[in-house]
């Protein structure tokens, strides 16, 4: 029996050999398109298998495949057939899935004024004759061609708009750099991009209006290589080529959000002048080909901390020829610009009293405010509430069970799109947990108990049945097992551990936190109850608790329209204090504390 593994959707099944992808695919619940009902001729079903043993490629794909699909490693999934035993890592792209993964791009936001980096001038230029017979450029009236810079990119666009426009045209600048020669009155707009280790949240922004006019989101296609941030840092550097993929497919998914959102506003990708990208570090050095090696070792430095400005075409990104990208300043190691415009997002440094922030995801950002005085530090809490590693654990499509409640001496659930049960995203896993923990099914340490009907040992990892295979999309049973909760158990000690050590180094308790912010895709879903239940959060009231989505995303928006947030972001990097839990002595003591699924382990 084989393994396979579905990416990004990270769903798993054990399927036998002989099966093809497409028929595993299926049994997973994961749902590849493929019209022609698997018989090859529709070509819908594409994926690329990254790691394992499968057949050859036959006649068929070969015929219905190019040769740059060939190249690029796609095959047909109702046509590759599982062989022999083993892991098998499937890549799926997102034309292939006929469900769409729900991807988290809202976030609440806070008034800001419109005053972007690029500047708008409005010229005109004298016609040539054979009295003037000087170039385009030198004959542009109102300013002093030298205090300019431009390449020919740019300036290949002038004469054209120039003749096309009655000799007028709408010079858009950065600083003293030329980006881009518009026709007169055209909008110039933005793109602001958070790059999580999971999923992508994209904006398209009017730069005059400040209006967003474009949102989209996607999958890290990174995942594929690594579900975490050490795995895909461990590729990079042991592999070259690796750490040349995994930046060709982050700048291809960036060019198809970039796509995306341009055709929802009917314009060009060539009318963006102006880009955010916002990322933890390792994200932002895989971005940019940066060295990475020195990321995974102690004292886990950055290649670079400080703010940047690059140009992004020869970056690959597909948008003006001069445009530029601009990203944050890293905090640490492991606390990047996506946790810097988090906080700028929320306006966390501003707020009175004691404020607690978290961007949850792979790796969760941990920020306190004490009274003007910040903290920050990074926990490792894994891909367990992203689905990975998780027995029917998937990520939030259609079918994941996202809500449990008991009643009536059962479990209830609620899907994504009321669609057949065919597994558990984040906020599902967390709260099974919190179900069965207070329901008494599970202890404290983690242990189910056995005695109940619907817990099943035919092995040493018994579960617990959550939907019956009868009432299900794939036809096998939705549970929860004891290495599952064991999962859930070192990703919510590792939060509640760093917040412990924060509080701490401020010379507070808990209990004198005002108000907890609550960021990212899947702090956003999740019921804080619950969260509270099993300890991932302190036992505080809940008005204290404040969700508000992408807020890394929506930081990305506010340095894309307002210039001086992003000295804003420099002043509040330089206030942070950074604690590195690795060697911090006492986070292995209150780690093993935190593991204990109660809202206050400290009391024991």
């Amino acid at each position: 029996m084989s393994e396979i593994v579905f990416q990004p959707v990270g769903r798993r099944v054990t399927a036998a050999p002989g099966e093809t992808l497409l028929e595993a695919a299926q049994s997973a619940g994961v749902a590849i398109s493929a019209v022609c009902g698997g018989i090859g001729v529709c070509g819908d079903c594409r994926v690329r298998v990254l790691r394992g043993t499968v057949s050859a490629p036959n006649a068929i794909e070969q015929d219905q495949l190019t040769d740059s699909d060939q190249a690029a490693g796609l095959r047909l999934a109702c046509q590759t057939v599982i062989k022999g035993a083993g892991e098998i890592v499937v890549d799926v792209p997102r034309e292939s899935l006929s469900a769409p993964q729900r991807s988290q791009v809202e976030g609440a936001e806070i008034p800001l004024a419109v005053e972007p980096a690029i500047q708008v001038h409005d010229l005109s230029a004298a016609p040539p004759s054979i009295h003037d017979l000087r170039g385009d450029w030198e004959r542009v009236q109102g300013i002093d061609p030298a205090a300019w810079r431009l390449d020919a990119p740019v300036l290949a666009e002038l004469p054209g708009v120039l003749r096309a426009h009655g000799w007028q045209t709408r010079l858009i600048a950065h600083g003293a750099d030329v980006v881009r020669f518009l026709p007169p009155g055209m909008t110039p707009f933005g793109f602001a991009v958070d790059v999580g280790t999971t999923g992508l949240a994209a904006y398209l922004v009017d730069l005059l209006t400040g209006q967003t006019r474009g949102i989209a989101g996607a999958t890290n296609p990174q995942i594929a290589y690594g579900e975490d941030v050490m795995a895909r840092l461990t590729l990079a550097v042991r592999d070259p080529a690796g750490a040349a993929r995994l930046q060709a497919v982050m700048v291809e998914v960036l060019n198809g959000l970039l796509r995306e959102v341009c055709t929802q506003a009917g314009v060009p990708t060539d009318r963006v002048v102006d880009l955010v990208a916002v990322g933890n570090t390792a994200m932002h050095h895989l971005l940019l080909g940066l060295p990475v090696e020195q990321l995974g070792s102690a004292p886990y430095v950055p290649a670079i901390a400080s703010p940047l400005v690059i140009p992004a075409r020869p970056l690959g990104l597909e948008a003006a020829p001069g445009a530029r990208l601009y990203l944050p300043p890293n905090v640490a190691g492991f606390v990047g610009a996506d946790h810097v415009a988090m906080l700028l997002a929320t306006a966390t440094a501003d707020q009175p009293g004691v404020t607690l922030s978290l961007d949850i995801g792979t790796n969760t950002e941990v920020t306190l405010n004490a009274h003007g005085q910040l903290w920050c530090c990074s926990t490792a809490s894994g891909p367990a509430f992203e689905g990975a590693h998780i027995r029917d654990g998937m990520r939030a499509a259609a079918g994941a069970i996202e809500r449990l409640i008991w009643q009536d001496g059962g479990l209830r659930w609620l899907t994504i799109e009321h669609a057949p049960p065919v597994g558990l995203c984040g906020s599902g896993i967390l709260d099974a947990v919190a179900v069965l923990r207070a329901a008494g099914i599970l202890s404290d340490t983690g242990a189910m108990r056995r005695d109940d009907p619907r817990v099943r040992r035919e092995d040493y990892n018994p579960r617990y049945e959550i939907v019956p295979a009868a009432q299900t999309g794939h036809g096998r049973e939705v549970a929860l097992s004891r290495g599952d909760v064991n999962e859930v158990q070192l990703a919510k000690a590792a939060i509640r551990a760093g917040i412990k050590l924060l509080v701490e180094r401020a010379g507070l308790s808990e209990a004198e936190i005002d108000r907890v912010i609550v960021a990212g895709a899947f702090g956003n879903y999740i019921d804080l109850q619950s969260a509270i239940t099993i300890g991932m959060f302190p036992p505080l009231p809940l008005e204290r608790f404040h969700q508000v989505g992408n807020a890394a995303g929506i930081g990305a928006k506010r340095l894309l329209i307002n210039a001086p947030e992003r000295a804003r972001a420099a002043v509040l990097v330089a206030r942070l204090r950074y604690i590195e839990l690795t060697n911090h002595p006492d986070f292995s003591d209150r780690f093993s504390q935190a593991v204990r699924l109660t809202p206050d382990p400290w009391d024991a």
